[in-house]
């Protein structure tokens, strides 16, 4: 019997991803001056596709429902960002860009933590009987 629901392990998944993306970002911004740097990326979508392409089997009780597999996802892989130059000194990293994605990153985990409080917070108001 499983305790929590799919919905936890999405949620587990999802901020995996966003701690993989600070790190990611902060060392990019670590080594904004280091000569031949090159920024990197947390590639999350390459993975998505890989595990969509694998061959999907579920459970289904009707042939209209779609196909899904209840295999998590793997952690998201990090990958060095191609083709880019911004400084003269073989320097990728573009110190707007990663202060950006940092304030997106921000945003999304705290969406991330605000929903699995809330998933929390029902299952307390469940123990406690609705009290």
């Amino acid at each position: 019997m499983k305790l929590f629901s799919n919905t936890f392990t999405s949620l587990e998944q999802a901020l995996n991803y966003s701690s993989s993306k600070q790190k990611v970002i902060s060392q990019n911004i670590a080594n904004a001056d280091t000569p031949n740097y090159k920024a990197k990326d947390v590639s999350f979508k390459a993975i998505l596709q890989n595990e969509l392409s694998q061959n999907f089997t579920t459970n289904r009780t009707d042939n209209r429902h779609i196909d899904f597999s209840d295999n998590p996802l793997t952690q998201p892989s990090i990958v060095t960002r191609p083709n880019v130059q911004y400084n003269n000194n073989g320097n990728s990293v573009d110190l707007d860009q990663e202060m950006s994605d940092l304030a997106t990153n921000q945003i999304y985990y705290d969406a991330l933590i605000e929903q699995e409080n809330s998933k929390f917070a029902t299952l307390q108001n469940v123990i406690r009987g609705g009290k």
